[in-house]
């Protein structure tokens, strides 16, 4: 079976993970991480001189996804209540759409929800989508959380609304579903 591993970023890895993941502005992934926000990718430079050591090198928050040990995505984790540091929520993207449907995400979050209840004493971990991007919608169900809040049609895309979408796992229901 492929492997599925989930690490920190390396200096060596920025370029790699740039070209992966930020040089293409019209990649299909963009379409469906937020578009709402209208964000704009990072240059080469920025990356490399600034977000890439802010938000990646010796971030316990942010590590790459690796497949057969290629990268190929990223998960990551905040707070949404900032310092209070109670409310965690995670993600995950895979870049290039012909890794997509091959159990990388669900694989990896799996790996990453594991981490984070080992790195954090917390009860809850979330994840927050939109109804644009099933996908997401799927994998967290899969991996066994469930739908808390769906808030209806605040997400503006391409001229269409969109629901914003919060799932959600305890602690204990985590626990739980890894001793099945």
């Amino acid at each position: 079976m492929e492997e599925v591993k989930i690490r920190q970023a390396q200096p060596e890895d920025l370029e790699e993970f740039w070209e992966l993941a930020f040089s293409n502005q019209k990649a299909k992934w963009t379409k469906l991480n937020g578009p709402y926000f209208h964000d704009d990718l990072p240059t080469k430079e920025e990356f490399l001189s600034v977000y890439a050591y802010r938000n990646w090198i010796n971030n316990k928050n942010h590590l790459l996804v690796t497949y057969n040990d290629q990268i190929v995505g990223s998960v990551g984790a905040g707070f949404e209540d900032r310092s209070l540091k109670h409310w965690l929520d995670m993600g995950i993207t895979i870049y290039h759409e012909d890794m997509w449907d091959k159990n990388i995400g669900s694989r990896a979050l799996n790996l990453f929800m594991d981490y984070l209840f080992k790195l954090y004493d917390l009860p809850h971990i979330g994840i927050t989508t939109w109804s644009g991007n099933p996908r997401m919608m799927h994998v967290a169900e899969k991996i066994g959380m469930k739908e808390e809040a769906r808030i209806r049609q605040i997400r503006y895309y391409q001229d269409k609304y969109y629901d914003y979408m919060e799932y959600g796992i305890l602690r204990s229901e985590w626990e739980e579903l890894r001793n099945k």
